[in-house]
C-alpha cells in the first residue's frame, strides 16, 4: 500500500519532528516513524470496516421499521437487497480482514456510530441507492459496482467523516487519498468465488520498502553534517536562515539518496522530491530544490561520485 513517495513523506515528517523536538534519541524517533506508518494502516482498516458497519446499521434500520405500530406494507416486507449485498458477506467472512481488525483493535465505529448513521442516511437518500434498489435480486457484479460507487461518491469525500478522522489523527489527513485508493483497488479485485480467501492489502509491498524507510531516516540523520556541507555554495542567493526547514530536509534526503542508495536512479530521486515539495512546502520550493539538485547531480557525475549500479540509473 505504501508507495516509495509516501515513505519519503513519512521520513520527511519524522525528520522535521525530530528537529523540532531536539531529541537526540535515534531509536525513539525510529519508533515514531514506524508508528506513523502503522497508523496509516490502521486508517485503511478503519475505512474498510466502515463499509460493513454501514450494513449492520441498515439491518437495524429495517428491523426498527418492521416493529413500527403502523408499519407500511413496504416496511413489513422490506427490500433487503442492500443488507444482502454479497460484498458485505465477503468482507465479513474474509479471515485475513477479520484477523487484521482484531490484531489492530479496530472497533471505533461501535463507539462513534453517529458517523455511521450520517453515511447510511446519505447512501439511503442517494440516486445510486434508489437505482440499485429498484429490484430485489442480488448479483455479485452489480453488488460490487454499487459498493465501489458509494465508496467513491459518498464515503471517501464525506466532509463529516473527514473531520472525524482529522480529529482522531492529524496525520491521517495526508494519508487519506492513498488509503482510499488502496481500498478501491482491494474492492475492485474481489471475485465471487475467491473473495473470502483474498489476502488483505499489506502496509509495505515488501520488506525492502520497510528497510528503505528506516535506512533513509538513519542515513539522513546520522550524516546531517556531511549532507549540509554538500549544500555549501550551491545556494548562492539564499542564506541558510532563509531556506525553509522542509526544503533543507528534502534536499538532504535527496543528496543522501544520490550518494548512499546505489539502486535508485538520480532522475527518480529528483522527480520524487520535487513532487513532495510542491505538496508540502512553499510555492517556489520545487524550483529552488530542482536548481540545487540538478547542480549537485551534474557535479557528482563529473566527479564520478555517483556510485549507481544497474542500467539507466544516471
Amino acid at each position: 500500500m505504501l508507495t516509495r513517495r509516501h515513505i519519503r513523506v513519512k521520513v520527511m515528517q519524522s525528520l522535521y519532528a525530530f528537529n523540532q523536538s531536539q531529541n537526540d534519541n535515534l531509536a525513539t524517533e525510529e519508533k515514531f516513524l514506524l508508528k506513523s506508518m502503522q497508523e496509516m494502516y490502521d486508517l485503511f482498516l478503519l475505512q474498510l470496516s466502515l463499509i460493513t458497519e454501514i450494513r449492520e446499521h441498515a439491518e437495524t434500520y429495517l428491523e426498527k421499521s418492521q416493529q413500527k405500530y403502523l408499519a407500511t406494507s413496504e416496511e413489513k416486507d422490506p427490500n433487503r437487497k442492500f443488507v444482502d449485498n454479497m460484498i458485505f458477506q465477503v468482507l465479513n467472512e474474509n479471515e485475513s480482514i477479520q484477523n487484521a481488525l482484531e490484531i489492530h483493535k479496530i472497533n471505533q465505529w461501535k463507539q462513534d456510530d453517529e458517523y455511521v448513521t450520517i453515511i447510511w442516511n446519505e447512501i439511503r437518500n442517494s440516486l445510486a441507492y434508489e437505482e440499485y434498489m429498484q429490484t430485489r435480486e442480488n448479483s455479485f457484479k452489480e453488488d460490487k459496482n454499487f459498493i465501489i460507487t458509494i465508496f467513491k461518491e459518498i464515503i471517501a469525500p464525506n466532509d463529516k467523516l473527514y473531520e472525524y478522522l482529522e480529529d482522531k489523527k492529524l496525520t491521517w489527513v495526508d494519508d487519506m487519498p492513498l488509503v482510499n485508493t488502496a481500498i478501491l483497488k482491494f474492492l475492485q479485485k474481489l471475485k465471487e468465488n475467491t473473495g473470502k480467501e483474498k489476502k488483505i492489502t499489506q502496509l509495505f509491498k515488501n520488506e525492502e520498502d520497510k528497510e528503505f524507510a528506516l535506512k533513509l531516516f538513519r542515513k539522513t540523520y546520522l550524516n546531517d553534517e556531511e549532507l549540509s556541507e554538500e549544500m555549501l555554495g550551491k545556494t548562492p542567493n539564499w542564506d541558510k536562515d532563509r531556506i525553509a526547514e522542509v526544503d533543507m530536509i528534502l534536499i538532504k534526503m535527496a543528496i543522501c539518496e544520490f550518494l548512499k542508495f546505489t539502486s535508485i536512479p538520480v532522475k527518480v530521486t529528483i522527480n520524487e522530491y520535487l513532487e513532495i515539495a510542491k505538496e508540502y512546502s512553499t510555492p517556489k520550493s520545487s524550483i529552488f530544490i530542482n536548481g540545487v539538485l540538478d547542480k549537485l547531480s551534474r557535479e557528482y557525475q563529473s566527479e564520478d561520485k555517483l556510485n549507481k549500479t544497474g542500467r539507466g540509473l544516471m
